[in-house]
């Protein structure tokens, strides 16, 4: 036993108040290399935020048929356009993938608390949400008895029936440049939304702020996925998977702009293929300065 203990042994430093975790030999340098260089991305301008949380779903989120309904129930081309407007293209957080997107052809609508809609300024969406129940949209905790049955209304808040259940006071953030990202991952899944301006759901969060081509090359490396499960809490969900926290991620040592990465990152995000994603991830362990042991040490632990 002594003799195993001393040859898988590794040296630890607990000399400050900060979190600590046990490491081999190997993960003690990829750590010490990346906490060399760069500004943590929580100090980078830029802000995160999550998606929305709409409290039911079911009548907020909808697909083309549904969509296409409402605005042909619209009885003037104003109505209609306001109304249109209204009903943004969402990503579930299952549809994002790493620089890109499967969309299933949802829509939300989109009545933030925080934009004050009148209601019967939309009344083709107000009579499709009226089909749900005044009852079961209302945000006052309550429980109804309808036609027999008990019927949960959404939790309480100051909002109104017709709203969502999140204020959502960053909605202009939407319409931003942005990244768009799930939490709960087996490996990084970061997108670029600079022309559609999609909405997400409370699964997943955008990023805005400066320099985001570049920021999605780190984000979507093996190297920050490695980094974030084994040094920044990313909190490990079965054999591969983490929790994409950004309060974990956000102390990632992020390198100051490198052009080659962010063209890279415009490159995948225009045309994803295996091949220039590992060009991108050999251009991220150059720049960290990895050796090959290194790298092979990341490459095995990142599907």
């Amino acid at each position: 036993m002594s003799d195993f203990v001393q040859q898988q042994n590794s040296i630890c430093d607990f000399a400050t108040s900060d979190s600590w975790v046990i490491l081999s030999p190997i993960e003690q340098s990829i750590k010490k290399k990346i906490e060399a260089v760069g500004t943590p991305l929580k100090d980078w301008d830029i802000n995160i935020y999550r998606g929305v949380l709409t409290g039911c779903n079911e009548a907020f989120i909808i697909d083309s048929e549904k969509r296409d309904e409402i605005l042909a129930n619209c009885q003037t081309e104003d109505e209609r356009q306001r109304t249109a407007e209204l009903i943004r293209p969402i990503l579930r957080g299952r549809d994002i993938k790493r620089y890109g997107y499967d969309w299933a052809n949802l829509y939300l609508i989109a009545t933030f608390p925080s934009r004050h809609y009148d209601i019967d300024r939309y009344p083709a969406v107000k009579q499709y949400l009226l089909s749900f129940g005044i009852e079961r949209l209302e945000q006052t905790g309550k429980t109804h008895i309808v036609d027999g049955e008990k019927v949960k209304a959404r939790k309480k808040t100051n909002n109104k029936w017709f709203e969502t259940q999140d204020s959502i006071s960053y909605w202009e953030d939407f319409n931003k440049p942005k990244i768009i990202f799930q939490e709960i991952v087996q490996s990084s899944q970061f997108l670029y939304d600079d022309a559609v301006h999609y909405m997400c759901n409370d699964t997943g969060r955008i990023i805005v702020g400066n320099h985001l081509p570049y920021i999605l090359g780190i984000l979507n490396s093996k190297l920050f996925f490695y980094a974030v499960k084994k040094f920044y809490g990313g909190g490990v969900l079965g054999e591969h998977g983490i929790r994409m926290k950004h309060t974990f991620f956000g102390n990632f040592p992020c390198l100051s702009y490198d052009r080659q990465i962010e063209e890279v990152a415009k490159e995948l995000s225009n045309n994803y293929t295996e091949n220039v994603a590992n060009r991108a991830d050999q251009l991220v362990f150059s720049a960290y300065s990895l050796t090959k042991e290194e790298i092979l040490e990341i490459e095995r632990e990142v599907i």
